[in-house]
């Protein structure tokens, strides 16, 4: 959801169960490494917006002839038109220096955060509330407009909000930008490219 988002306000309850489904996701180590910042004030979201814009006519120059024109086409408003901004957090000194499950790979704070937002997403859509991930920004931008301090890793900022429908097919696809993967191309039997 970028761009379809009404102006109804979302009660505070839906909010909390959205919030409750989130910190409920499994967690590497059960760190829960996320903090959620809960974005409603105008002058806050105006910011937010603004490091958006920046980032993406930087990010419209990277595309070229006609996939140019179909990103230009695509209406990335959610910031400004989303009633609620959810801000998802990273504190990798949540559980200290050395952590269970990562020893050998210290992303797995940030993929434990991914889980937390996948749940909050699933139960944003049992509400029938429309999600949409922004990401085309630059971190040092958000993290001034939000206050978040420089060790904290902000891994999306989520548009929330109730839309007139939800799509049966991710947006992107059904806007043409991107179709799904068939699923047999993307899975391999007991080693890389091995077939199934």
């Amino acid at each position: 959801m970028r761009s379809e988002f009404l102006p109804d306000p979302v009660p505070e309850d839906v909010i909390g169960r959205l919030l409750a489904a989130a910190h409920h996701a499994p967690s590497v180590g059960f760190m829960q490494p996320w903090n959620f910042i809960v974005v409603r004030d105008e002058a806050v979201r105006s910011a937010v917006w603004e490091a958006f814009a920046k980032a993406n006519a930087e990010a419209v120059e990277m595309f070229s002839g006609e996939r140019q024109q179909a990103y230009r086409a695509l209406k990335l408003e959610g910031i400004r038109t989303a009633p609620v901004g959810i801000c998802v957090t990273c504190d990798p000194d949540r559980c200290g220096e050395v952590v269970l499950g990562r020893t050998h790979n210290s992303r797995m704070d940030s993929y434990s955060t991914v889980c937390a937002i996948q749940n909050l997403w699933l139960a944003a859509r049992a509400e029938g509330v429309g999600v949409g991930w922004v990401s085309i920004f630059h971190e040092r931008d958000l993290k001034r407009a939000l206050g978040v301090p420089e060790r904290i890793e902000i891994v999306a900022w989520l548009c929330v909000g109730y839309v007139d429908r939800l799509y049966e097919e991710p947006e992107l696809a059904v806007k043409g930008w991107r179709q799904r993967l068939p699923l047999d191309e993307l899975v391999f039997a007991d080693r890389w490219g091995g077939g199934v």
